[in-house]
């Protein structure tokens, strides 16, 4: 092509992809896009010229060893490779890339390495960690994985809701109901059960007022007041860890707003200094955002005591990462409803004169309904994670294939996870969704249960016939339409990851795995090893040992172990 059109090879790597598998069987291996190519400075070059073009282009190419058929198509040239040679290629390139295959890909070659800095999860203490968290964790750790596999140094931070008014009331909620015990065995539960009771009591003057003295200690670092938040927190995140490792999540920082207090006071000397803090009636300090300068989009930044708020702790923690990490962008996982919040924090710091403001990102998600456990409504992290291991367990002793395996608990909860990752990751982040148990946890359909059992029985070809050594692998054998269409589908893999790097969308990854899992249950039926002569049996061996590669590697980055047995 670069002979042909008289340009640079490189200039052509992204015009050209691979076609995706279809029903209607044989297809073409790759496709150029002509119009993508065609630099033409006349604006007379209509979308009618372009089936045209793409017919002259064919007419110039040749056939040769690598290209066996040229066709065109509306608006595109068609490729399809000899057969021994894709089978060859892509054999080779999977088994010798192995975690690396399709990071390695020229389409990323033109990509900087970054550093980032992501913000996931984020529960409150003392609170629910309600689903909105549980979608937090699991899309920001997804953003982690995938950044980390393209290369990437990637910051995990956990900023925790671990200040603010709410902590006084729990203060007092602790001296009158608090027991030293149960906060060490069960924190979360505990503290939970402590705020819910003197929630009763926060419209009682009395309580209103001791509440708003605990939290002025707490501010102005009395020594037994602090000592006592300082319990409540690390107890806290010594049993959020274990809930994270669980989810088999991970963070370099746990950071909070209790950390920006006297920064985001900063914040407010830097803002008045600049000229951009201005004083209400009320008394409370905000920040002009609108175009006109005519106060008709606002943002509070302090309240009339001279304290400060959610936002100017924000403002503080972005100034204190780059100063720390000096980021090439920060991301914050969190759901739509905090959108505006984002708007006007980076808003404000550009005219702080920020310009990184440009280079940090809400990624954004809908909410989840319908999550409810057979106890009620989800309250902690642990009741969804103990209602899924529950289920799949259930599922798992009902069902007539499962054979006895060494650790059913761990099993279910893998596969579990899986379930509910892929129904979260199935449509955009952007989009609210309906959840439903039944759905998620179904072993048939596009389900992360499906994704798992898929796995576990290519990973057992591999145990009953031993692992196939490519070199003496024939790919003559591999020539059936079935054998081909998975060749294909593996020939994909790096510009779905290319795709879900551009927009942080895993929906790509996980649309691009369940056709992988479709069309392997399809190979697997149709191409016995048992019992086909060795050369077959080697190269079948060989072709499933390449998807089940590609599979695990897709699941790791969507944040789901593989198992082994189900």
């Amino acid at each position: 092509l670069s002979q042909v059109l008289d340009l640079p090879p490189e200039n052509l790597i992204k015009s050209i992809s691979a076609v995706p598998v279809s029903k209607k069987r044989h297809v073409a291996d790759f496709q150029l896009s002509v119009g993508s190519v065609i630099e033409d400075s006349s604006s007379d070059c209509l979308a009618q010229d372009l089936p045209l073009r793409a017919q002259k282009l064919a007419e110039r190419l040749k056939c040769d060893a690598v290209v066996s058929e040229i066709s065109a198509g509306p608006g595109t040239v068609n490729f399809t490779i000899n057969r021994e040679l894709l089978a060859k290629t892509v054999l080779c390139q999977v088994l010798k890339d192995g975690s690396e295959y399709g990071v390695k890909s020229e389409l990323f070659s033109t990509v900087p390495k970054q550093k980032a800095v992501i913000e996931f999860s984020s529960p409150n203490i003392a609170k629910k960690f309600h689903i909105g968290h549980l979608r937090s964790t699991i899309v920001g750790n997804f953003i982690s994985n995938l950044k980390v596999a393209l290369g990437h140094e990637v910051v995990r931070i956990n900023y925790l809701g671990d200040w603010g008014m709410q902590f006084g009331l729990l203060g007092v909620g602790f001296q009158s109901f608090g027991n030293k015990e149960k906060l060490k065995s069960s924190p979360l539960q505990h503290l939970f059960e402590v705020y819910v009771q003197i929630n009763k009591a926060a419209e009682d003057e009395n309580t209103k007022k001791l509440a708003k003295d605990f939290f002025r200690k707490l501010e102005e670092h009395d020594e037994q007041t602090l000592s006592l938040w300082k319990q409540f927190r690390d107890f806290s995140i010594e049993e959020y860890d274990q809930m994270y490792k669980r989810l088999g999540v991970h963070f370099d920082e746990y950071s909070g707003e209790s950390y920006y207090q006297e920064k985001a006071q900063e914040v407010l000397k830097m803002l008045e200094d600049k000229g951009l803090l201005q004083k209400t009636i009320k008394g409370t300090g905000i920040v002009d955002l609108s175009e006109k300068k005519d106060l008709s989009l606002v943002s509070t930044v302090m309240r009339s005591d001279g304290t400060s708020l959610y936002i100017t702790r924000d403002l503080a923690a972005a100034i204190d990462r780059m100063d720390k990490h000096s980021w090439d962008t920060m991301i914050y996982v969190t759901d739509k409803s905090q959108s505006n919040h984002f708007q006007h924090l980076f808003r404000i710091l550009k005219l702080m004169g920020y310009d990184w403001a440009e280079r940090c990102q809400h990624v954004s998600f809908g909410l989840v309904q319908g999550m409810k456990t057979r106890r009620g409504e989800v309250i902690f992290l642990e009741d969804v994670l103990n209602e899924v291991r529950l289920r799949m367990l259930q599922n798992m002793t009902s069902a007539k294939t499962t054979k006895e395996i060494q650790d059913p608990e761990q099993t279910a909860e893998k596969v579990g996870l899986a379930a509910l990752i892929i129904q979260d990751f199935r449509g955009l982040l952007s989009s609210d969704y309906q959840f439903s148990w039944d759905r998620a946890l179904q072993s048939r359909g596009d389900t992360g249960v499906f994704l798992q059992y898929t796995h576990a029985r290519l990973h057992s070809l591999k145990q009953r016939h031993g692992s196939a050594q490519l070199t003496d692998v024939n790919v003559a054998c591999l020539q059936e339409p079935d054998a081909i269409s998975v060749l294909q589908h593996l020939l994909r893999y790096d510009e779905v990851l290319y795709r879900s790097s551009q927009d942080l969308q895993p929906k790509h990854i996980v649309s691009y795995l369940l056709t992988l899992s479709h069309l392997a249950a399809v190979a697997h039926k149709t191409l016995p090893v048992k019992g086909s002569a060795p050369q077959v049996a080697q190269a079948r061996l060989c072709l499933f040992e390449a998807a089940r590669s590609v599979l695990a590697n897709g699941m790791k980055l969507l944040g789901i172990t593989p198992v082994t047995q189900m």
